[in-house]
């Protein structure tokens, strides 16, 4: 339209503009009108326009009245300080909550940053992995170069207090978040260690986890893959790459324990033995709503592969699983894996917060939605309690023994 009136001459332009004044007026109420309509419907405009350009969106609106008038009694009523950001939050939460769904939540700003930060493996702590062994929170693995490490912490080594708190009966989610905190402050231990109580006073950093460790042993290369993260496609890609180049006979894929991440994340490491094909489908409401396809060369296509699995993982772990177990291109082994095939997105909220909300089913290559079924192993093996305590792991042998 530009282009047409600039090209017009000048008396037609002239002319145009000292048309009628009611046109001006008619047009000047057209736009007041829509400008209100705009901003007092802008909720259902959204939703109407919305499909046009490939995004979802609703018209719903829900009745507060009841939240409005809760506000106001407690405003009214209640004998202390009340914190309006934190009761907006608090409302959200239980929102989110009351969908009846564990998976879809509500997260503050610093729930959100630590959310992140723990998908990322970026966290500030002591640099060390925490498990229960003999019904005791146990340090099972020192990361090198961590502050843990430099103070002389060692695999093994029982926590019996932390900051001078019995963590007697605690579980290691709980231990680990009273040991972590910011970089720069300090932390202390009090760990058990052949029989003897040492005290370690040790100065928190920010730690990074690598997501994938690998490593060749009699021809087998062992991967173990704690986490889906933004770094896990590459780290995967380079330790195919690696055990080809050594020529590996087979190769141990350990999932236990992996709670999941980014569903690009599992297609990649999906992607470096299924060729070409679909790895899982999502449904909503029933109705397809993607199909995700295997992307690159297959480094790993041929090569024996066993994958560990138990009933920590779960989510991505269990989509990789059950893509190479109905390909036939891997054997599990170890015990029932956790049973999450919901998929979840994430969706940014004002002043840093978020919410993550269930958008869909997902199911294997062969139709399999495994919500609280989980999946089943190829061949079951326990690993026990004692087993654990020990430090035997049966499961990890019979991988090795499959070759």
């Amino acid at each position: 339209m530009s282009e047409e009136v600039t090209e017009q001459p000048m008396s037609q332009v002239r002319h145009s503009s000292g048309v009628s004044k009611n046109v001006f007026f008619v047009t000047m109420a057209l736009c007041l009108l829509v400008g209100f309509i705009a901003g007092t419907r802008n909720t259902e405009l959204y939703a109407a326009v919305a499909p046009l350009i490939g995004k979802k969106a609703s018209s719903a609106t829900l009745d507060l009245e009841l939240v409005q008038k809760a506000y106001q009694q407690l405003k009214v009523n209640y004998d202390g300080k009340l914190d309006d950001a934190a009761l907006v939050d608090g409302a959200a939460r239980g929102m989110a909550a009351a969908t009846g769904d564990r998976y879809t939540m509500f997260m503050d700003k610093t729930e959100a940053e630590e959310f992140a930060r723990q998908l990322s493996g970026e966290v500030s702590g002591i640099g060390c992995e925490i498990g229960i062994r003999s019904k005791q929170p146990t340090i099972l693995r020192v990361l090198p170069d961590s502050p843990a490490e430099q103070a002389g912490v060692k695999a093994g080594d029982t926590i019996v207090a932390v900051n001078e708190e019995s963590v007697e009966g605690f579980d290691s989610a709980n231990v680990a978040e009273k040991i972590r905190g910011e970089a720069g402050t300090s932390v202390k231990l009090a760990l058990l260690r052949a029989g003897e109580t040492k005290q370690f006073t040790i100065t928190r950093a920010k730690i990074s986890d690598k997501s994938v460790r690998t490593s060749v042993t009699n021809g087998i290369g062992t991967m173990i893959i704690s986490r889906f993260d933004q770094d896990t496609a590459q780290l995967t890609r380079e330790a195919a790459q690696n055990f080809k180049d050594q020529g590996v006979k087979g190769v141990i894929v350990d999932l236990r324990d992996n709670g999941g991440g980014y569903l690009d994340a599992a297609r990649d490491v999906a992607s470096l033995w299924v060729e070409n094909q679909v790895i899982v489908t999502e449904k909503t409401d029933g109705r397809v709503t993607d199909e995700i396809r295997t992307r690159g060369t297959p480094l790993l296509k041929g090569i024996k592969t066993v994958v560990l699995v138990n009933g920590g993982s779960a989510s991505a772990s269990e989509i990789v699983a059950g893509a190479l177990q109905d390909y036939g291109l891997a054997t599990l082994i170890g015990e029932k894996t956790f049973g999450k095939g919901t998929v979840q997105k994430l969706i940014d909220l004002p002043d840093g917060r978020q919410m993550k909300i269930t958008i869909a089913r997902w199911y294997t290559p062969k139709g399999r939605n495994i919500t609280k079924e989980g999946i089943s192993p190829d061949k079951a093996v326990q690993l026990s309690s004692e087993d654990i305590n020990a430090g035997r792991d049966p499961q990890l042998d019979a991988a090795k023994q499959a070759f």
